[in-house]
């Protein structure tokens, strides 16, 4: 009984991260290609054909992490997602759209004109 519980609650909290990785892989993919190849060349922060491979590619490999352990819901005990090469290829995503994330959007940001001291706080209302 106890081991089905350790089963679940390893099940939940993997998923769970593996959902915030693969949500952060797409923000950042979803901002490259929003972002015109032209912005990139104006801070010199690489091309857009490279970040958007880079961060497609970490969406890829967080999606291959979580899609074996969603499809098993159906069965009678979940499967957790593997802690060995899929894993670390999901860490390895997660750490090159935070590196987009961190690095080359607020540099973007500043130069499509939004970033001219002032936060971005959403809508006015």
């Amino acid at each position: 009984m106890v081991a089905i519980f350790l089963i679940y609650v390893e099940f939940l909290i993997l998923v769970a991260f593996g959902l915030l990785a693969l949500g952060i892989q797409l923000w950042a993919l979803g901002d490259c290609l929003r972002t015109p190849a032209s912005a990139f060349e104006r801070v010199y922060k690489k091309t857009k054909t490279f970040w958007t491979a880079l961060t497609a590619g970490a969406s890829f490999f967080g999606f291959l992490f979580i899609i074996g352990p969603i499809m098993s819901l159906g069965g009678p005990v979940p499967m957790a997602p593997s802690l060995g090469m899929g894993m670390i290829l999901c860490l390895a995503g997660v750490t090159a759209a935070g590196v987009y994330l961190a690095d080359v959007r607020p540099v973007l940001v500043e130069v499509r004109g939004r970033g001219n001291g002032q936060q971005n706080r959403g809508s006015s209302w």
